[in-house]
This record gives C-alpha cells, structure tokens and sequence, in this order.
C-alpha cells in the first residue's frame, strides 16, 4: 500500500470538505445533474476515445497507483549476486531452489532462461520486449488518467455553459439569478476536484511506477545475461552497482 498516495488523497479530501463546511450555505456543492454531466461525460469520453479493453483496465491501472510492492534496488542487486554466487558454486541447476521465494514474474522469467541454457544474446531479445511490453503498457494507462483528467474540467464547463443558459432565461426574477449563478458553477468545481486531486496525480504517479519498474527489469535482465555468460559474483556485483549511490555500494556482498 502506498500511504503517500492515501495521505494525499484523504487530506486533499479533509481540506476541501472542512473549506465547505467552514461556509453558509454548504448544501449547494450537492447538486446530483452537476455530478451526472461531469461525471458521466467524463466516462462517455473515454469510452469513444479508448477500447473497451483499455477502459475495462482502468481499475487495475488506478489500483496499480495504490497498491504498490516492488523491491528495492540494493535488494535486487544483492539477489542478483546471490544467485551469480549459487551459480558458480552448484550451477545453473540449482538456481531452481531460489524460483518459489523470487516473488516477481520477470526475475522468474529470466532465472528460467538461464536455467534452461538459453544463450545471452536470445535472453536479452527476449527481456527487451517484455520490458517494452511494460512501458507500453503503462504508458496507456497514463494516457488514459491523464485523458479522463482534461476530460473532467471540459465536462465541467460545458455543465455551467447549460446552467448559465437556463439562468439566463429566467433574468426577469432577480432573486433566482444568485442560486443559478451557484449551480452553474459547481459543476466547474465538480471537473477541477476530479482532475486535480485523482486523475491527474494518479497519472503521475503511475509514471513514476513505471519508470522504477523499468529499472528493476534492467537490473533484473543485466544480472540474468551475468549469470548466463558465467560471471562472478563480484563481477555481477561491480557492474550492477552503478544503478545505485556510492554511498550503498559497500553493503553488497554475497550471501549464500
């Protein structure tokens, strides 16, 4: 679980909540046709612009942004050289044991390919496009966060152009022109919320997400063409070091 993520969220929630109540008059920010208009154009807007496919994904890309496990990039170099070092001593062989607690699909992935003898040059195709796969993947939904963050706010407008019309008819009553005034407004306010405190973030958070997985899986395809060339653990070690500061560098060793 991410708790920046919630934190982020809740207290952006608390400030806005507590703003409301802090005036007279907080009832108005509850208007069911603003909420229907912002938000319901802003799923049918997604729907034309993206796949069934992709917007069927949207929960898993914002749970993504939410739950979120992955290791560090000391742990997995000092995986990488563990295994270069169980390698050396015992084969490639016994790298089966370390399949169970690799807890990630590619590092999996990548231990299998070693095991079975594949030659670096295949391996390193072959993780080459799982890693592009990922991006790609990723990038999709960051695309549609952000589309469904700008879609909000149009939204938004297009729900006070209608309120500012159907106040506009009715400029004979002065008395009504304030409260038409106000539900024109809130359904700006309904596409600002939206955008600014979920899709929008959500989406940048995923890119960072992303970005730190891409690296795990070149760290994690680096040391698994180390193993399958035969390297040593300090080799493994030297070479994969540079993805992380000086300052860390001495506390990886071989642990076997």
């Amino acid at each position: 679980m991410d708790i920046a993520t919630i934190v982020g969220l809740l207290f952006g929630l608390f400030c806005i909540i507590w703003s409301i109540m802090q005036s007279e008059g907080g009832q108005v920010f509850i208007n069911i046709p603003s909420m229907f208009i912002t938000v319901g154009g802003m799923i049918a807007s997604t729907f034309i612009h993206f796949s069934m496919k992709q917007v069927l994904s949207l929960l898993s890309i914002m749970k993504k942004t939410l739950i979120y496990k992955a290791s560090t990039e000391l742990e997995t170099i000092q995986k990488m050289v563990n295994y270069t070092a169980i390698n050396r001593r015992d084969g490639a062989l016994a790298l089966e044991k370390q399949l169970q607690s690799a807890g990630d699909s590619f590092l999996v992935m990548a231990l299998r390919m070693v095991i079975d003898g594949q030659k670096p040059d295949a391996m390193e195709d072959q993780l080459s496009l799982e890693i592009q796969s990922l991006q790609e993947r990723h990038g999709n939904g960051k695309k549609m966060l952000e589309f469904m963050g700008n879609a909000a706010p149009a939204w938004g407008m297009i729900g006070t152009l209608i309120g500012l019309i159907q106040m506009l008819q009715s400029l004979d009553d002065p008395s009504q022109i304030g409260g038409g005034m106000a539900t024109a407004l809130i359904t700006t306010f309904y596409g600002s919320f939206l955008a600014n405190l979920i899709f929008l973030p959500l989406a940048g958070k995923l890119g960072i997400r992303s970005k730190k997985e891409t690296v795990l899986r070149q760290m994690i395809a680096e040391g698994a063409l180390a193993l399958a060339r035969g390297d040593s653990p300090t080799a493994v070690r030297e070479r994969m070091q540079t993805f992380v500061s000086a300052s860390h560098r001495e506390e990886l060793k071989p642990k076997i």
